[in-house]
């Protein structure tokens, strides 16, 4: 019962995902025509579909899509094993709540890239199969700059360039999570080493 705490999180963030998922779908339009301005040209909600993984990137074969669903299966089972152990092996509580938040987002994304094709009818057109090819629905818009860079600037210099990534709560979650175990990392694996230095 001292775990469900972490895995009552995950539950959360995936019903919150799943939940602004819906509404999105069913109450805004696709694209500019239904953007919905939060904080003027910033902060959008901004209707869109991904069909592969983070920032629209792709498998270019015809199985690609499958791969990567059965991909994000496997990783769902080895992160919610992985929570299970860290718990019962009394890992710092951060590391536990970031790893319930990455579980959430990979859940998440997953609901999606399975049912999302047969639920919301939004699998590619030249899908295989609607199920498993589902694609992700995003809706968060940050427009964080978007211009030529410097001609001085190794690889992209001279390039225009778009920084606006567009992305959902289960994304946020996975980022959030990863960014807390690195951010803190010193603290939260101290008492390991500690320990393994007693031993």
């Amino acid at each position: 019962m001292k775990y469900t705490k972490y895995f009552l999180l995950t539950f959360f963030l995936i019903a919150l995902d799943q939940v602004v998922k819906l509404w999105v779908h069913f109450n805004m339009e696709m694209g500019i025509a239904g953007q919905i301005e939060v904080f003027g040209e910033w902060f959008k909600l901004y209707y869109t579909l991904n069909p592969g993984m983070a920032f629209g990137m792709q498998f270019g074969s015809e199985y690609g899509k499958l791969g990567l669903t059965l991909f994000r299966l496997v990783a769902m089972f080895f992160i919610a094993y992985y929570l299970y152990k860290l718990a019962k092996d009394k890992t710092h509580p951060g590391v536990l709540w970031s790893m319930a938040a990455v579980l959430a987002g990979a859940i998440g994304n997953l609901i999606d890239s399975m049912f999302y094709g047969i639920w919301l009818d939004n699998a590619p057109y030249n899908a295989i199969s609607p199920w498993f090819h589902g694609q992700v629905v995003d809706m968060f818009y940050i427009d964080i700059w978007e211009g030529r860079v410097a001609e001085w600037i190794p690889f992209w210099g001279g390039d225009y360039i778009s920084l606006w990534p567009i992305f959902n709560i289960a994304d946020a979650a996975i980022f959030c999570g990863v960014a807390v175990i690195l951010i803190f990392q010193k603290k939260f694996f101290k008492a390991v080493k500690n320990d393994v230095a007693e031993g």
